[in-house]
């Protein structure tokens, strides 16, 4: 409380990086960027720099960050450990292409082979999780012969095509879903169930209804199911313990291979174990990974077992994906996380975390579900808890209030009413309690909106 308070008294100025004011940087943001380029907040926050759990504005304002560049600086901002790594690599070898070997290319590959669950062990690199969805997806299509692709309603894979295509929420297909044979199972959204069904009485009925939607609407053999085991930009929906094993089983019986996306579920970020699936007790055939795989590199990673990737026969590039620089970023960062045993860390810091949240949700009937794992928990807001009316403008209200007060948040959600909340995995119970302090206070003023 004490820290906090004397960044909101205190607020440190200077450290800028750069000449231009923020007013000059929003106004040339606005005229040489696309429109398209969203900002939060109506008046667009411009850093200048970060460091740990901490991030600055161009005036010297101090930031507890608690989205961490969309769940990609998983081990801190400047992290030294990081910067040694990625500075050394730079004035050795900065680019070669895949043409060529490196030892940072391979020594990342065979620390993957061993953090990955199951028979996981060979990779292809590529620069963004956009780029490792596509690659699994041709991969999973050469493999099995076949086309057609499960997804689920709310899912998120990238803004590529084929991604866009596979995605399950219209707000992020502003290209259209022109790329056939994709199909979309309903999502595990417990709390807003599209069966109308409860939790657990329901049977698992959405994994279930995946049968279906191949008998009816397929050619009854499929390649792939891809899946987040966490939604993350659906609001972070997290499926029941059953699920996983029956919609991978109903997959597996018409001959298609199961996708863990692991974007923004990898590496720690729900608690206890490297990667999310791990959780639901189910070995993929293939997982993708980026973000903070590198903690803030551009990075991609297509990890898949040994039968899967060597039928991916042919020439292929990638002319930044496995680049030393990012290579060596991505190694450092595992290294960190097992170095300081940040798994545990966010597993211990999580559960605070959660529970102090509850205490929130307890107090503040705005907070219509709570759902999550480790340093990934996305807090549901509704105006009417019985009805579960979204609240998005109230979401927004809480975000700028949270910034006032130097704390950042994240939204997601179908309709932008869901709080997305993950720091980076080096955080405290003491940045905890000063996050809670905050949302505590930000959701007091909240003004509900009339229905």
């Amino acid at each position: 409380m004490y820290r906090r308070l004397r960044r909101l008294l205190y607020p440190k100025k200077g450290n800028s990086i750069g000449t231009m004011t923020k007013d000059e940087i929003i106004a040339k943001h606005r005229e040489y960027l696309f429109p398209c380029v969203a900002t939060y907040y109506k008046e667009p926050l411009v850093l200048s720099r970060g460091k740990g759990q901490f991030v600055y504005d161009v005036e010297g304002r101090e930031y507890l960050d608690f989205f961490c560049g969309i769940l990609t600086v998983s081990v801190g901002h400047a992290n030294a450990k990081i910067t040694e790594s990625v500075c050394e690599q730079v004035k050795t070898l900065q680019h070669c292409s895949t043409l060529y070997a490196t030892e940072p290319l391979v020594s990342l590959a065979e620390k993957l082979a061993a953090i990955t669950p199951g028979g996981l062990k060979k990779s292809f690199f590529t620069n963004s999780g956009t780029e490792a969805n596509e690659t699994a997806i041709m991969s999973a299509r050469i493999y099995t012969g076949s086309q057609e692709v499960i997804a689920l309603r709310h899912g998120y894979s990238g803004r590529s095509a084929a991604a866009m295509a596979i995605t399950g929420n219209y707000a992020w297909r502003a290209g259209g879903t022109d790329i056939a044979g994709i199909k979309h199972a309903p999502s595990p959204y417990c709390y807003r169930c599209p069966l109308r069904l409860t939790y657990p009485d329901c049977g698992v009925a959405c994994a279930e209804d995946i049968e279906e939607l191949i008998q009816t609407t397929t050619s009854g053999k499929v390649a792939a199911f891809i899946a987040e085991p966490i939604q993350g930009v659906g609001g972070f929906i997290t499926p029941p313990k059953e699920y996983f094993k029956i919609a991978v089983d109903i997959v597996r019986r018409y001959g298609g291979v199961f996708i863990s996306d692991e974007v923004q579920t990898g590496f720690g970020r729900t608690g206890g174990k490297w990667f999310g699936i791990e959780h639901w007790d189910v070995e993929p055939d293939i997982i993708t990974c980026a973000k903070s795989l590198a903690n803030g590199v551009p990075i991609g990673a297509t990890v898949a077992t040994p039968e899967v990737a060597d039928s991916l026969k042919g020439s292929t590039i990638s002319t930044f994906g496995g680049n030393p620089v990012s290579m060596a970023a991505a190694c450092a960062t595992i290294e960190f996380i097992q170095k300081n045993d940040l798994l545990e860390n966010c597993r211990t810091v999580g559960g605070y975390l959660r529970d102090r949240f509850k205490e929130l949700q307890d107090k503040h009937p705005i907070i219509g579900d709570l759902r999550g794992m480790g340093l990934m928990l996305g807090i549901e807001l509704v105006r009417d808890p019985k009805r579960k009316e979204p609240a998005p403008q109230e979401a927004v209200q809480f975000m700028q209030l949270c910034k006032d007060r130097g704390l950042l948040v994240g939204k997601g959600g179908l309709y932008g009413n869901v709080l997305r909340i993950a720091p980076p995995l080096i955080i405290s119970k003491g940045d905890v309690d000063d996050a809670v302090s905050i949302m505590d206070e930000a959701l007091g003023e909240i003004k509900i909106k009339a229905a």
